[in-house]
């Protein structure tokens, strides 16, 4: 991949739009094979989670990329001011070279594909590390990047000790999507080769829920931020802070709706399953734990709430949780739903300050003053005001982390940015007196630039 990026470093803006296309043409076309096989993965994966969560921002982010390209790709003149003149300095956008991308399970096409379409559009070759969890959904992926467009991507795929490798080679820039314990390892091993780094990574994303909020359509966002993907998504709601008056209050409307939505439990052809038994096992030893340690553990129906053969698990609502518990202490990637209350709202925003900075951070109230104070009031990757999860649709507003929930952007322009490096150009014509006057060291230039630069 490297001898092909140097045989041609810069790719033409046009040919980046062809390939960009072709790759769309691909993707809409094989949506039935990768909905089959996203869905062979997880155990069992409702079509509305591939489709909207996985195949729709894939290729939304395309269009969008196609239409913005010749744009984002133009030289930025900026100002060279006296002392350079008449030489004249931009601003170019150079493709780095070949980078490395290392993938999750969880959105096994969207958090693919996403960073490729970017590094490809910057005028990358990329280096594609998938899964090993989602074996099914990465032959699909290599059957879309073939012919020409596998001159421009490799699939590889391998386990954990193959990702430990795949960090330690000297990319021109490595990005992943994962844990934050992992996102050190790879941190590490990419700083042998001064590689740059970015990390999507996750933490534990809370929900404020403020006094004057209506309890029906916060309920609603929460449970759809939730039950979405069965809960394993980086910015799903992890656990809520709510006025110790509207906690009951909240609770029985959660356990209202998730009735109306997912009457059958596991046993519904509307909820995803978890991934593996591994992560099954996990997410029920989570609870576990809080319920030996003092939480109580609603269910919102009275059977079909687990199937551990099926790796498959209903919403769980925890209270009187306390982070003693190890449901506190780690991200949940799952369907089960911690609830704290609280007596002031300096309390709750306290209780986020005092801990790592999460990749969101929603709140759900109807007043905007007290909405602008938590805004204003904390550091989150992505926040949010009465939604959940759709902060990250949006192709023209940059995603990241902040801390150990992330660093470094992409989608949009930011994403172009990202995998691009910003070169520093000066141009000079013929005509360039100032030489002269430097090499003789001109008194009657520094006595010029003294008084435009040195005076108080």
């Amino acid at each position: 991949m490297q001898q092909r990026f140097n045989a041609t470093p810069y790719l033409p803006i046009a040919k980046r739009i062809v390939l960009l296309k072709q790759l769309k043409r691909v993707l809409i076309t094989c949506e039935n094979e990768l909905i089959a096989a996203t869905s062979k993965d997880f155990g069992y994966r409702t079509e509305f989670d591939t489709v909207l969560g996985d195949i729709l921002p894939t290729v939304k982010t395309i269009s969008h990329t196609i239409s913005h390209l010749p744009k984002w790709a133009k030289d930025s003149p900026r100002k060279a001011g006296l002392s350079l003149a008449p030489s004249k300095i931009a601003v170019s956008y150079q493709a780095k070279g070949v980078v490395g991308i290392i993938s999750p399970w969880n959105y096994p096409i969207q958090l693919a594909i996403v960073p490729v379409i970017t590094a490809i559009a910057a005028g990358n070759r990329v280096l594609l590390k998938v899964s090993e969890f989602t074996p099914h959904t990465n032959q699909v992926l290599k059957q879309i990047f073939t012919d020409e467009l596998a001159e421009h991507c490799a699939v590889i795929e391998g386990d954990a000790t193959l990702s430990q490798q795949f960090s330690g080679l000297p990319f021109a820039h490595l990005f992943f999507t994962g844990s934050t314990a992992v996102g050190r390892h790879v941190m590490t091993a990419a700083s042998k080769n001064l590689t740059p780094v970015t990390l999507e990574l996750g933490g534990k994303s809370p929900v404020i829920i403020t006094e004057n909020v209506d309890i029906l359509k916060a309920a609603k966002a929460i449970l759809f931020g939730k039950m979405a993907n069965a809960g394993q998504i980086c910015v799903a709601p992890d656990y809520i802070l709510v006025p110790e008056k509207l906690e009951e209050q909240l609770v029985k409307t959660l356990c209202s709706l998730y009735k109306k939505h997912f009457p059958l439990g596991v046993e519904g052809k509307n909820l995803t399953s978890i991934i593996s038994e591994q992560h099954f096992s996990r997410l029920t030893n989570l609870l576990d734990d809080a319920q030996q340690r003092g939480a109580q553990v609603v269910m919102p129906l009275d059977d079909n709430q687990s199937d551990e053969q099926k790796h498959r698990l209903g919403l769980h609502i925890v209270t009187h949780v306390n982070d003693d518990m190890l449901l506190m202490q780690e991200e949940l990637f799952g369907p089960v739903l911690p609830i704290m209350s609280y007596q002031s709202l300096p309390q709750a925003l306290d209780y986020v300050n005092q801990h790592p900075h999460p990749l969101a951070l929603y709140v759900m109230g109807q007043d905007q003053q007290v909405n602008q104070l938590v805004q204003d009031s904390t550091h989150s990757g992505t926040f949010a005001v009465n939604d959940t999860l759709m902060q990250v649709t949006a192709d023209d507003a940059p995603f990241g982390g902040l801390g150990p929930s992330g660093m470094g952007n992409y989608h949009g322009v930011e994403g172009f940015l990202t995998f691009s490096h910003a070169r520093n150009t000066l141009k000079t014509g013929s005509f360039n007196p100032k030489l002269s006057l430097l090499l003789s060291q001109n008194k009657a230039l520094i006595k010029v630039l003294k008084w435009l630069y040195l005076r108080p």
